[in-house]
């Protein structure tokens, strides 16, 4: 049965909105008008690398069994839909019309499953050890989430890397690391049935008789999209420097040590809240991984571009772990490097970016 899924945001959206039209469900993404129009006009394109082929394959929407469609927020009938993707940057959703349609999501009482690095407000009010936690610091607006029930609110951890090449249309996302989405269940065993549905959709479709990475795994744990704090601490927020940004690879092989400790810390961090060492990707692994990553983190990319806002899950690390009453230098002093880039942007003038 073909699902209708809502997903926020046609950039990193156009990812997972690609793996269901594949699956043959329906997609609607979220985002601006001019956008909209060129997705209703010539559709998406995903460039994605099959297993042992050495060049990306481009997967055009319009050529995929499910239906796509882009829409602006003031436009979307929330009556439509089974399931939102939240995959906006944080800093987003306090764009007025944004918010608007987030209080109607909260209202209709769809399951969000959330894409972003940072975790919605709700989604961490499930975790026993956080929900009586003061966070609001680490978040744009932290009223955009008042509205959700937490257990209508899960995380996927974003693993998959991916951007939009700077000299292609607004259309046309680059994947250059194709792992898995990694979601944590919903309360509720009617909205876990639909999200298993679509892991095992996505699951079975191959393109040429081949698989076709990026999938969606879903974990009773509410701990594995955590693992992703580890690597946003060591490597992404880290890309931020006083002076010019540095790639991921850069951030973590520069002093490989260094990295190791923070990457210990915060996985540390994430066993305190209630993890299990298995829900954690060990650093030999990210460090692995992160050899390919030659470009600074959209999180860096943003703050160089003049950003005043950004996501700030190293902020919201930071708050967890001095209320926990385990503080770490390495990241206090990484939340000081970008609160200091945002401040000169901020002083500057600089304007957000979408």
């Amino acid at each position: 049965m073909a699902r209708n899924i809502l997903i926020l945001g046609a950039s990193y959206g156009s990812l997972l909105g690609t793996k269901l039209l594949m699956a043959g469900h329906n997609v609607s993404l979220v985002c601006r008008k001019n956008t909209a129009d060129l997705i209703n006009r010539e559709g998406t394109e995903v460039r994605i690398k099959l297993r042992d082929e050495k060049e990306h394959r481009s997967i055009f929407s319009r050529d995929l069994p499910g239906k796509l469609d882009a829409v602006t927020p003031a436009d979307v009938d929330v009556s439509r839909y089974d399931m939102v993707g939240l995959a906006m940057q944080e800093p987003q959703y306090t764009n007025h019309t944004v918010r608007v349609l987030m209080i109607k999501i909260a209202a209709a009482k769809l399951p969000c499953l959330s894409i972003m690095n940072m975790p919605p407000l709700p989604y961490l009010k499930r975790i026993p050890a956080l929900a009586g936690m003061d966070l609001e610091e680490a978040y744009t607006n932290a009223q955009v989430w008042e509205r959700f029930e937490p257990g209508l609110v899960t995380l996927c951890s974003p693993d998959p890397q991916a951007f939009r090449p700077p000299e292609e249309k607004a259309n046309v996302l680059h994947v250059g690391l194709p792992t898995n989405f990694k979601a944590s269940a919903f309360a509720d065993d009617k909205h876990n049935k639909v999200l298993r549905e679509l892991e095992a959709d996505i699951d079975a479709v191959t393109l040429d008789g081949q698989d076709v990475p990026v999938k969606l795994k879903v974990f009773d744990s509410l701990f594995v999209p955590l693992a992703k704090w580890s690597m946003l601490l060591t490597g992404n927020y880290r890309c931020i420097t006083p002076s010019e940004p540095q790639s991921i690879r850069d951030a973590v092989h520069g002093d490989l040590t260094r990295s190791q400790a923070i990457y210990d810390h915060v996985d540390a961090i994430a066993r305190k809240l209630g993890a299990d060492p298995a829900d954690q990707v060990p650093f030999a692994k990210y460090a692995k991984a992160a050899e390919s990553l030659l470009k600074p983190s959209s999180a860096a990319r943003a703050v160089a571009a003049g950003a005043p806002f950004i996501e700030r899950v190293d902020l919201l690390v930071k708050l967890i772990s001095h209320q926990l009453g385990t503080p770490s230098a390495e990241i206090d002093r990484t939340v000081e490097t970008v609160d200091q880039k945002l401040n000169e942007k901020i002083v500057q003038g600089g304007s957000g970016a979408e």
